[in-house]
């Protein structure tokens, strides 16, 4: 019996409450799968899993394996990605999904120093603002912007990013510049469809005010263009606005107040025995993104 292979097919069983949906995932037949976790609970003499005809689900002694076989697996992942990593041989493809605004910019500065990097590397991406299903999409990473990341998957943090308020030069001048966060729900504002309350800290108290204005938009860069129109007002992350900001097209108010930032994260389904590419990749992102981005 492979361990490794039969561990891998457990975890994945485990982690889909599913047999098939783990062999779909493993590019195996389920009957493969189904073999490989009967080998390893004859190995192990416990009964790891509970099967019906219409669930899969851990026994005990299978939730105690299971966080053991995680540590082993990866563990295994990581000595494979940096062996791999040190030879400049990685070698595969990466399904990764991110915001549109971010992809445009520092994902792909970072993914096209990757490849620069990895010649047998091919990178998929998936640009949207909706939180993709990484098992139904096969997303192997999922690049989010949240303070509360899904319990049922793995996150790995990379960086927090700062927010900031900004409107046009044309627009202020028209509209007058707002002093106080309250001031801003009577200013027309320009809408993230996620975000209609925007929160600012000012000496550990905070503003949390309802905003509304003639534009509502799940695509920060569209946010962007119409801010520096003279739309409206728009909360925007500092990653994408600052270069706008150094132009001069858009001009941050409240600026003694700090807007609330969020964090970004790589999100994944198991880190038990990921490919090394996949493994390198997030480890790569991680070292490149290590300083926070914040207004200055």
């Amino acid at each position: 019996m492979d361990r490794i292979t039969a561990i891998k097919s457990f975890v994945e069983v485990a982690h889909l409450s599913s047999f098939t949906k783990a062999a779909e995932k493993l590019n195996l037949s389920r009957l493969q799968v189904s073999r490989h976790v009967q080998e390893l609970e004859q190995w192990l003499e416990q009964r790891l899993l509970h099967r019906t005809t219409r669930k899969v689900s851990l026994t005990q002694q299978g939730e105690q394996a299971l966080r053991r076989f995680e540590r082993i697996l990866d563990e295994t992942s990581a000595l494979i990605a940096q062996s791999y990593a040190n030879k400049s041989e990685l070698r595969g493809t990466i399904k990764v999904s991110s915001p549109i605004g971010f992809s445009q910019t520092m994902l792909i500065a970072a993914v096209s120093q990757f490849l620069k990097e990895h010649s047998g590397v091919k990178i998929d991406i998936h640009a949207n603002d909706s939180f993709s299903n990484l098992v139904d999409e096969r997303i192997d990473i999922a690049l989010r912007y949240t303070n509360l990341p899904d319990d049922n998957l793995i996150a790995r943090p990379l960086m927090k990013i700062g927010a900031c308020i900004c409107a046009s030069p044309n627009y202020l001048k028209i509209h007058g510049v707002p002093n106080t966060p309250s001031e801003l729900a009577e200013y027309p504002c320009l809408v993230h469809l996620t975000n209609d309350r925007w929160r600012c800290v000012k000496d550990d108290k905070v503003h949390s005010v309802k905003v509304s204005g003639p534009l509502v938009c799940n695509d920060v860069r569209t946010l962007v263009a119409a801010a520096m129109s003279g739309v409206g007002v728009a909360l925007l992350p500092y990653d994408i606005a600052r270069t706008h900001i150094n132009e001069g097209a858009l001009i941050p108010i409240l600026e003694d107040y700090h807007i609330a930032s969020s964090q970004l994260w790589a999100v994944y389904l198991s880190r038990s025995y990921q490919q090394p590419v996949v493994r390198a990749f997030i480890d790569y992102l991680a070292a490149l993104w290590l300083e926070d981005i914040e207004p200055h």
